[in-house]
């Protein structure tokens, strides 16, 4: 077998090895090893061909490493969802420490839990702040009324 024959295998090989992985590595060996091919042509010595291999991946993965890192980022998707918390809801199904209720907010049905630190079982038609949005339900705890004194003079 000639040696740009066996560099070409190495690169399938490696963009097989990339197809089947998530990650954004193998890819560059497989550069690195068309580019040894390529050499092979006008280099005869092994030991030559090896070296230009390893330089080339090395260069290569270490200069797109924060291209690689980009593109396997994994943000978070901020949608408009996040503009309810806070906000006042109102209970259509019970919620106890035990069960999760629904609460509407805004024309939509949430499927509604307790807060950790709550262990009281809030009725319907009760009003209730929504804490944060934990997965699709939303983390609630209930509004205290507070009883308006008049004073009079």
């Amino acid at each position: 077998m000639v040696a740009w024959q066996a560099w070409l295998i190495i690169a399938g090989i490696c963009l097989i090895i990339e197809i089947a992985t998530v990650g954004f590595l193998v890819f560059w060996f497989a550069v690195a090893a068309l580019i040894t091919c390529i050499c092979s042509l006008f280099i005869d010595n092994i030991i030559i061909q090896t070296a230009i291999f390893v330089i080339l991946s090395a260069i290569l993965v270490f200069f797109t490493r924060s291209l690689s890192e980009k593109l396997s980022r994994n943000d978070n998707v901020i949608t408009n969802a996040n503009v309810i918390i806070g906000k006042e809801a109102i209970v259509k199904k019970e919620i106890s420490p035990n069960n999760n209720g629904q609460i509407k907010i805004d024309g939509d049905v949430w499927t509604a839990t307790l807060a950790p630190n709550c262990s009281t079982t809030i009725p319907v038609g009760s009003s209730v702040e929504i804490l944060k949005i934990d997965g699709v339900k939303v983390v609630v705890k209930p509004i205290q009324i507070k009883e308006k004194l008049e004073v009079k003079g």
